[in-house]
């Protein structure tokens, strides 16, 4: 398999794998030889030095002891004997706490004989150390039997179980050694190792590395002068490699450009021509469109002339609203004084109608009384004819005195007549007002509604002022609007012409471009004449001042002038 037809992103990645792999490779040494010193390293730090440090807090704790028995021999008081005990039997806890620290640390059978030599060994001292220290208590002083244990089977026991502990000691120092040995001998090997991995890395890298770059950089060079030959102009069919990865590609997508743009140059050969034409076409008919467009501006002006007048005559008729609902008001304001006039006039009267009942419940009163008196008139008029001669002037008072009873209540019946009429009149009256109140009440709600209508009416012709002016305005707006535009017709048709001079450019420019000799004849095209020369421009009223704009065209055409190659 060539590496040619081997796609770019394949090659990288093989190339990164490899390097990849090695460096995966030399990971895996490094860590595995680092697990191998840190496991020896582990060893020392929680094995052997451990066991060492524990045997060596053992052995001080019975040298300890040791001392403390020799000064147990030489107390006198039992004070002194309970002390040096009481020292022994410390030391002896320390012994046993720093030997099982140490017995944890045993892993081997190797040294599992020596941990039982050196229990072994500490049992027969505590046997003896219980003789010694029993004589001791015993007897008085240092004598020859007591000096006869201490040197003879104590200090053998004692010498026996140091003897053991060193034994150990000498173990756990070469086992330390050993294992420091190893962790140095690892370390050695690991580093030829490693150096071994990283020149081999360094060499396959640079292997891939050259292989990838002249497989990559050589079909590059020759893209690279395919693309200089299109860009001076050379169209001309280029040669394409044969290779399947993306260089090739690019050579081939190189190749369709050229010709791709082979074929848009002739096109554009062709149909700059029809360009210059069309935009001859587009300048007169902007010119056309100029003269309808300052018609149209015209005839906004007389609109928004006619929309002022409009807008004079709704205000008019606003103003006229406006003093109509104040007048109304002012009715308003009149009818309900009067309505509350005639409310009193109704409470008068109706005070009125009740005084005259008053009175013809008096007149009753008096009319009752003059009959009563009658009456007793009468009856005095009789007696005083019993009474004869004697009774004579008494009978005539009592006559006159009937006389004016009669009178009296006649008077009382024609005042009667005459209050009982003015009564009715009053009632009548009364009902009259109460329906003249009612009159006056519909009246005032008449002169509400009426005042609320003109009020609506005013607020609606303000709204329809307020509409009508921002009619006017929308009209000026679209005057000056109209203005601009016949002002940016104007430019157009400048814009058109401009165009025209542009496509003449276009075709001088892609002359320049070498083509086939087939494409070449399909793409020789007749010079037209157009006119020559923009459209004149309307004259523009002084009313409306357009504003200034520069056509774009014209900057483009600064900008595609030097058009030499693609």
């Amino acid at each position: 398999m060539r590496l040619a037809n081997v796609r770019i992103g394949v090659r990288l990645s093989l190339g990164f794998a490899v390097l990849l792999v090695l460096t995966a490779a030399l990971g895996l040494l490094s860590l595995n030889r680092i697990a191998v010193v840190n496991g020896a390293t582990a060893e020392m730090a929680t094995n052997w030095m451990v066991a060492t440090r524990s045997l060596g807090d053992y052995r001080a704790a019975i040298n300890g002891m040791r001392r403390a028995e020799a000064q147990h021999m030489m107390s006198v008081t039992d004070a002194q004997f309970t002390e040096q005990e009481r020292v022994i039997e410390k030391a002896r806890a320390e012994a046993a706490k720093h030997f099982s620290t140490y017995v944890t640390t045993v892993t081997t059978d190797e040294e599992r004989p020596l941990v039982q030599a050196i229990q072994q060994a500490e049992k027969a001292y505590y046997e003896v150390q219980r003789e010694l220290l029993a004589t001791s208590r015993a007897t008085d002083g240092v004598t020859d039997a007591l000096r006869a244990i201490y040197g003879g089977p104590s200090s053998q026991a004692f010498a026996q179980l140091l003897e053991r502990i060193n034994v150990d000691l000498d173990f756990q120092t070469r086992g330390s050694d050993q294992t420091y040995k190893l962790s140095q001998d690892t370390y050695t090997e690991t580093r030829w190792e490693v150096i071994g991995m990283i020149v081999l890395a360094i060499l396959i890298g640079a292997w891939t590395a050259y292989v990838l770059t002249v497989s990559i950089t050589r079909p590059l060079v020759h893209a690279v002068n395919m693309a200089a030959q299109v860009a001076s102009g050379d169209l001309r069919a280029g040669r394409t490699m044969e290779r399947r990865d993306e260089l090739g590609q690019l050579m081939r997508a190189l190749s369709d450009m050229s010709s791709n743009l082979a074929r848009v140059v002739m096109t554009v050969r062709q149909g700059s021509e029809g360009v210059a034409t069309a935009s001859a076409e587009i300048a007169e008919g902007n010119h056309d469109l100029s003269a309808r467009t300052e018609s149209q501006a015209s005839a906004l002006e007389q609109t928004a002339a006619s929309m002022e007048e409009l807008s004079a005559n709704v205000k008019q008729n606003a103003d006229n609203a406006r003093q109509a609902n104040q007048l109304a008001m002012g009715a308003s304001t009149v009818a309900e004084q009067g309505g509350q006039v005639v409310a009193e006039v109704v409470g008068t009267m109706k005070g009125i109608s009740e005084s005259s009942k008053k009175i013809a419940e008096i007149i009753n009163v008096i009319d009752g009384i003059a009959f009563q008196t009658n009456i007793l008139a009468l009856n005095a008029a009789v007696e005083a004819a019993r009474a004869g001669e004697q009774g004579r002037g008494f009978a005539v008072v009592a006559g006159e005195v009937r006389n004016l009873a009669q009178r009296s209540a006649q008077a009382a019946k024609e005042i009667k007549q005459l209050i009982l009429g003015s009564v009715e009149r009053v009632e009548a009256g009364a009902h009259l007002v109460d329906r003249a109140g009612g009159t006056m009440e519909e009246v005032v709600a008449s002169i509400r509604r009426v005042t609320d209508i003109m009020g609506e009416i005013s607020a609606a012709s303000s709204e329809q002022s307020g509409g009508v002016s921002q009619v006017g305005e929308a009209v000026t707006q679209m005057d000056q609007v109209t203005q601009q535009n016949a002002a940016l017709v104007e430019q157009m048709a400048a814009a058109a012409s401009s165009l025209r001079q542009q496509s003449q450019a276009l075709l001088e420019a892609v002359s320049v471009f070498q083509l086939d000799a087939a494409e070449a004849g399909l793409s020789s095209v007749s010079k037209r004449t157009v006119i020559s020369g923009p459209p004149s421009p309307l004259p523009m009223r002084t009313s409306v001042s357009a504003p200034q704009r520069v056509p774009a065209l014209a900057s483009t055409r600064h900008k595609n002038d030097d058009w030499d190659s693609f």
